[in-house]
């Protein structure tokens, strides 16, 4: 990822909210963007990420921020087959495959889940911003299974809220090498993004990062493997695929976090977001969508029995 970076000293006697103080200081950037930074681990304060956009800052702090060099592309709609399990006037939900990247980003310029979307829904443009319309939420470009988006700015809204107030439940099933040491299981342990390779996450020492928890049950177990049920609590980048693999049972097929030498032969990761409750617009109650395993990863469960 090509990165823009500057640096800048706080100065002032008075301390002030990280986010509100990068407004002022970049103010062609929003304040939800330059959140959106920090939420990344963009954004270092006397070289270690906040663990949150409003710590306060005092006068010598030495803020760095890595702005991702934006790609000058227009998003042209493709026609590309998706799997709706659901659709009414407000919002999609999608069933999307592995080796879909979610919306456009440097080295992906078509082809993604947004091109997609905006084939089948012409007047997404815009809503969530022009590189994002619609989303919602993210999945990794090799998870596959549910993924939501808006069609209007209300919903967008409303969808969202939930996501930042933690109101979603969201289920995955993972394949992992090697057997958990307790039947069910919580993780909680902070996750920070990598100084050194900057597209992966890594555990963070104490008192760094940004809180991560991540509850997990033993469906089935294997030989050498273990069908989990993970239910992760709050929604940080590849957090499932760190937290797995600090407790040395890492996601089976993932090249990033996993055993160098891979246990199964199956070119994706074996993670599928099965599960996703959520309050549809204007509802009191959430509805609650499920994603059947693509048939390479049952194919792989077969194979193993």
């Amino acid at each position: 990822m090509s990165e823009l970076t500057s640096q800048v000293q706080y100065n002032s006697d008075e301390p002030e909210r990280l986010d509100k103080y990068l407004v002022t200081r970049f103010p062609d950037h929003s304040r939800s963007q330059l959140q959106r930074l920090i939420g990344e681990g963009l954004v270092l304060v006397n070289g270690s990420q906040p663990s949150k956009t409003g710590i306060l800052l005092e006068k010598g702090d030495l803020v760095e921020i890595h702005f991702p060099e934006p790609e000058l592309v227009d998003i042209i709609a493709e026609n590309i087959p998706l799997e709706i399990l659901y659709e009414d006037k407000n919002l999609l939900v999608i069933n999307k495959p592995a080796g879909m990247v979610v919306h456009p980003s440097a080295g992906h310029s078509k082809g993604t889940l947004v091109h997609a979307v905006m084939g089948h829904v012409p007047f997404l443009e815009g809503i969530g911003g022009k590189m994002r319309p619609g989303i919602v939420h993210r999945l990794d470009k090799d998870t596959s299974g549910l993924i939501i988006i808006a069609k209007n700015d209300n919903s967008h809204q409303w969808l969202q809220r939930q996501f930042k107030l933690r109101d979603v439940e969201k289920i995955y099933l993972a394949l992992v090498d090697g057997h958990p040491a307790t039947p069910t299981g919580r993780i909680i342990a902070p996750i920070y993004r990598d100084r050194a390779q900057r597209k992966k996450m890594v555990i963070a020492p104490e008192g760094k990062g940004r809180p991560s928890v991540t509850e997990y049950h033993i469906i089935r177990q294997y030989a050498k493997h273990a069908l989990l049920k993970v239910h992760p609590l709050t929604g940080r980048t590849h957090q499932i695929r760190v937290h797995l693999a600090s407790l040395g049972i890492p996601i089976a097929g993932d090249k990033v976090y996993g055993h160098k030498k891979q246990s199964i032969e199956l070119g994706r990761h074996f993670l599928h977001a099965s599960e996703l409750s959520i309050r549809l617009p204007g509802e009191k109650k959430k509805t609650t969508f499920r994603a059947e395993l693509p048939d390479e990863l049952a194919e792989v469960l077969d194979n193993l029995k």
